[in-house]
């Protein structure tokens, strides 16, 4: 099975997400693109984060220099990204797969982020509350469920009921938990969020 991983912004919690779903699963991870901190990956960050011993960590298809959105971090290195060229790694495990910022990022001029999602996969979209973010949770979901995935929801940070609520009314999707604002992330504060999540994903 494949997951894939996306957000309602930049920096909103995708790879604390990727790393609680891979734990729970003790599924293979795979960053397709990381743009900037070549020297600590989000591959590095989750295989620090994972204790199970069967979890494998799959090379990103492109490492690019800038930290910026991937269509531009691309173009600074002369290189031609094509969703295409993306293979998906084999493994006979399931698959989180995590996206580089929103579900709309450029990839080139006419690819984006969501050409990129498998067409099998469980889209999880990690929301976080800040002014805007009901337009911007909505807007995801409502493209996700326009082009035939099911999504579910992960909230990241402190609860904001009167948004969750209108957030379920509107978008009727179905939301697996969420991430308190823990002083840290280690393994063992990962492994009880899989713990947590482990069944829900499987609803």
């Amino acid at each position: 099975m494949h997951y894939f991983v996306t957000g309602i912004s930049t920096e909103v919690g995708k790879t604390i997400v990727s790393s609680i779903l891979v734990e729970a699963l003790q599924a293979d991870y795979w960053k397709p693109i990381q743009a900037g901190e070549l020297e600590h990956t989000d591959t590095d960050k989750v295989r620090s984060l994972i204790s199970n011993p069967r979890s494998q960590f799959h090379p990103s298809a492109f490492a690019l220099k800038t930290p910026m959105s991937p269509h531009a971090a691309a173009v600074i290195d002369n290189i031609h990204m094509d969703v295409n060229q993306m293979k998906l790694p084999k493994t006979k495990n399931n698959l989180i797969i995590e996206g580089a910022g929103g579900l709309l990022v450029p990839i080139n001029d006419e690819q984006t982020m969501l050409d990129l999602i498998p067409k099998d996969a469980i889209v999880v979209v990690v929301s976080r509350h800040y002014l805007g973010s009901i337009n911007h949770t909505l807007l995801t979901l409502a493209q996700l469920k326009e082009k035939g995935f099911s999504p579910k929801l992960i909230y990241s940070g402190t609860e904001h009921s009167s948004t969750e609520e209108i957030i379920s009314k509107m978008s009727q999707t179905p939301v697996i938990g969420r991430i308190d604002e823990e002083p840290y992330f280690d393994q063992n504060v990962i492994l009880e969020y899989a713990e947590l999540f482990k069944n829900r994903l499987k609803e």
